[in-house]
């Protein structure tokens, strides 16, 4: 049963991705939904990195993302070569930042990235956990 609910995870995040992926056109900022994301993250199919401040992050964050301040994420960038050829997602507290380090990943050649819209903003109304 648990390999069954696994696979069906896995099935829903990739319908899920397609979805995201059809709604994004050329040059477009790749956007999904706060549960989307965590269907994707869920399914161990993508990361997300969390681009807001210390002080933000400290207040609540989403369990397992990767911390990286937007004024340091250039610098940091060796810290998510791993996930070069994975799913990416950026978050913030409402988007605008995790936009900009969607565009700072995609230009660094991260193939994969999608920001999440409305941010932990959005996260907390969809009734999603934080620690």
């Amino acid at each position: 049963m648990r390999v069954f609910l696994k696979n069906c995870q896995l099935v829903f995040a990739v319908l899920l991705l397609g979805s995201a992926v059809a709604r994004a056109g050329s040059g477009d900022l790749m956007s999904i939904s706060p549960k989307e994301a965590s269907a994707m993250y869920s399914a161990e199919k993508a990361v997300i990195v969390d681009v807001r401040d210390d002080s933000e992050w400290n207040g609540r964050h989403i369990p397992g993302a990767i911390h990286i301040p937007l004024a340091q994420l250039s610098e940091r960038l060796s810290e998510l070569k791993q996930y070069k050829d994975s799913p990416v997602i950026t978050q913030c507290r409402s988007g605008g930042r995790s936009a900009q380090a969607y565009d700072e990943l995609k230009s660094a050649g991260f193939s994969k990235v999608y920001n999440m819209d409305g941010g932990i903003i959005a996260w907390d109304k969809a009734g999603l956990k934080t620690e």
